[in-house]
């Protein structure tokens, strides 16, 4: 892209302007038909002066024809041509360039429907291939990204293609590499910004995230039922072994269960005589006893 100067431009005025001078002082040796001849050829070296005079900025390239023919790379900065005979047709941007393809309603390897956004990072590496060796290297590379992100997507699963972005992307960086070279172009990056699928797709996968977080949850569940069973078996056959431990446990448990709120606890008889508590009489006598307690606390609490 040639950029705006105005230097040849000022160049052509001030050649002109001092063929103007000079004629006009020269007017009377040279007569008004020798001035207006020397006017007229120093506005056509003006001419072919300005013409001459190029100017490069540092981030460009400039292709140089002789007589149709490649001739030179010239810039950045001032250089000079031979007019009518060079040509300059190409300006070069060496900078980096961005292009943005997208592939839209492409099926992946699993018959999915997407649109995927990508972004492309090159740069001119050969100004003489890419000016020479395509007609216009912006929408090649355009092309080859549009074409190369069709065939990864049809290449790859909608699983892997969500997951992983970073693989995708230097496999179409690899790709549009491969292709762009021989133009004179280094593919410096390839990014993919978005990966669209259908809406009653999103759903769908919504419920299958759900079933599976519920799947995971109860088997979490059933493994923690499996523990605690195996400690209770544990548990069980310790007391097997050891019946007055038995005893104290079950009595221990009566007592927390007479220490709640409940005032009512119903116990088999049978359990009673195993824990050899003196049959109903030592039952109440220990509720009795237990209630006393909790009494006197509420009445020292309401006190204070």
């Amino acid at each position: 892209m040639k950029s705006k100067n105005f230097f040849p431009t000022l160049v052509f005025f001030l050649v002109l302007a001092i063929g103007i001078l000079i004629a006009y002082a020269a007017n009377e040796s040279l007569g008004d038909a020798g001035s207006i001849t020397f006017g007229i050829v120093a506005f056509i070296i003006a001419i072919l002066l300005a013409s001459s005079i190029k100017i490069a900025d540092q981030w460009n390239k400039v292709l140089v024809l002789r007589l149709g023919k490649f001739n030179s790379l010239r810039g950045p900065g001032i250089f000079f041509i031979i007019p009518v005979i060079d040509t300059v047709p190409y300006w070069i941007d060496t900078r980096v360039n961005t292009t943005d393809f997208t592939a839209e309603k492409t099926l992946t390897k699993d018959t999915v429907p997407v649109d995927v956004d990508a972004v492309l990072f090159w740069k001119v590496v050969n100004p003489k291939m890419a000016a020479l060796d395509v007609v216009d290297y912006s929408s090649a590379i355009l092309w080859a990204s549009q074409t190369a992100l069709r065939d990864v997507i049809g290449k790859t699963l909608l699983a892997d293609m969500l997951e992983g972005r970073d693989k995708m992307s230097h496999l179409l960086q690899k790709i549009i590499h491969d292709r762009a070279e021989p133009w004179g172009i280094e593919v410096i990056s390839v990014e993919v910004k978005d990966v669209l699928i259908p809406p009653a797709l999103q759903d769908a996968m919504s419920m299958q995230a759900q079933a599976e977080r519920e799947r995971q949850a109860r088997v979490i569940l059933g493994d923690s039922e499996r523990q605690v069973a195996a400690k209770f078996e544990e548990a069980a056959q310790t007391y097997a072994n050891n019946p007055t431990a038995f005893h104290l446990r079950a009595m221990n448990m009566l007592y927390e269960g007479l220490k709640t709120n409940s005032t009512i606890v119903i116990v088999p008889s049978t359990a009673v005589e195993t824990m050899q508590l003196g049959a109903i009489t030592g039952l109440t006598a220990m509720t009795m006893g237990i209630e006393q307690k909790k009494g006197d606390k509420e009445k020292k609490e309401n006190k204070e």
